[in-house]
């Protein structure tokens, strides 16, 4: 059997780490019948601090296929996807295409797949935030109706999915639990200590979506709300590259307790978690490693995909109000945060992800 795995984002290099060693233990396993795994990497990610050190950090194979489309607008940046992966795939003839997540390679796989009629696999399908604006809910809602297997990282996701009328669909839907909480379990072990000095207590924080980014008073609030928490507590920022370049073009004044840094590797990441007393993000995915680490999160969008966070107090949405940012950080002095529900699955995600796979080729 072959897949072909399509990626393009640290979450996705994250999410695929884990189901590469998954696939490795299959083989090892069976020994016959084995599962061949080609890889796409889109480049939607291409600086070398938000790609190529996950895959040398996490020892993901590296991929067949390097396409190296980024820096454009959404359409052209699809399309283009479209039109490599799709002659990728009349060569490879693979059995499956898989895909994570919400991406714009996420998009452009499954759709060229669906088109040759060779079945997708949508690893942490179900997700909603409910906002049509966000390019992410787009792209998920579009990959979920083209895909087979609808491999979901929650109940809840399961429910979105029900209340779509997948039931009546041909697709097959399973809440698998959630890879990146068995990559967390996995490299945890591992995580080191990035290169700068760190304070003996900080705040770990990240800003990339669009929605903060590309609205200038929508970063102000969310600085002029960290210049002030900073003043008690240092604040860290691994600082995208498109965030940076905003920052650097607008002129926002940073505080100097609040440290701006290079982005970090996977292992670098989960060390500033483990020792961060606090975090703030944008980031979907680092909602749930603070939750897989046991820190509060105080997410700075005004929707949010992983609902169960909010509801069992792990997570506040505060938007990008500088008021609310600053009561949700006075808030969580009072908190008794309970870290213990499983709400994500056993850690075992990507070796389920495997078995449906086989079960359904």
């Amino acid at each position: 059997m072959k897949i072909i795995t399509i990626i393009g984002a640290r979450p996705q290099f994250i999410k695929a780490a884990a189901v590469s060693k998954a696939i490795k233990d299959y083989n090892e396993r069976k020994r016959e019948n084995t599962i061949e795994e080609i890889i796409i990497h889109t480049g939607q990610h291409f600086d070398p601090n938000m790609s190529s050190i996950f895959f040398d950090e996490m020892k993901i194979p590296k991929p067949n296929y390097q396409l190296d489309i980024n820096s454009l607008g959404h359409g052209a940046m699809s399309g283009r996807m479209l039109e490599e992966i799709e002659n990728i795939l009349l060569e490879e003839k693979p059995n499956w295409v898989l895909v994570y997540g919400d991406t714009n390679s996420t998009l452009a796989g499954a759709l060229a797949a669906s088109k040759l009629h060779i079945k997708v696999a949508h690893v942490e399908a179900g997700l909603r935030s409910f906002n049509m604006k966000m390019p992410e809910e787009v792209n998920r809602i579009l990959t979920d109706r083209m895909s087979t297997l609808l491999l979901c990282p929650s109940e809840n996701a399961v429910t979105n999915l029900k209340k779509e009328g997948f039931d009546d669909f041909t697709s097959k839907v399973f809440n698998i639990g959630d890879v990146m909480y068995d990559t967390t379990l996995h490299f945890s072990k591992i995580a080191k200590a990035p290169k700068f000095e760190i304070p003996g207590k900080f705040i770990l924080a990240t800003i990339h979506r669009a929605e903060n980014t590309d609205d200038l008073s929508r970063l102000k609030e969310i600085f002029t709300a960290f210049t002030t928490i900073s003043k008690e507590t240092p604040i860290i920022i691994p600082i995208h590259p498109r965030t940076k370049a905003i920052i650097e073009r607008e002129k926002i004044e940073i505080s100097e307790n609040i440290h701006i840094v290079e982005p970090v590797g996977y292992l670098e990441m989960l060390y500033l978690l483990k020792k961060s007393s606090l975090v703030f993000t944008d980031s979907g995915g680092l909602q749930k490693e603070a939750y897989f680490s046991g820190k509060y999160c105080i997410t700075l969008r005004d929707e949010t995909e992983w609902i169960e966070l909010i509801e069992n107090n792990v997570n506040t949405l505060v938007g990008a109000s500088s008021k609310r940012i600053l009561e949700a950080f006075d808030e969580t002095k009072k908190i008794k945060a309970d870290y213990s529900n499983a709400f994500y699955g056993d850690g075992d995600a990507a070796t389920k992800i495997i078995k449906t796979i086989v079960e359904y080729t």
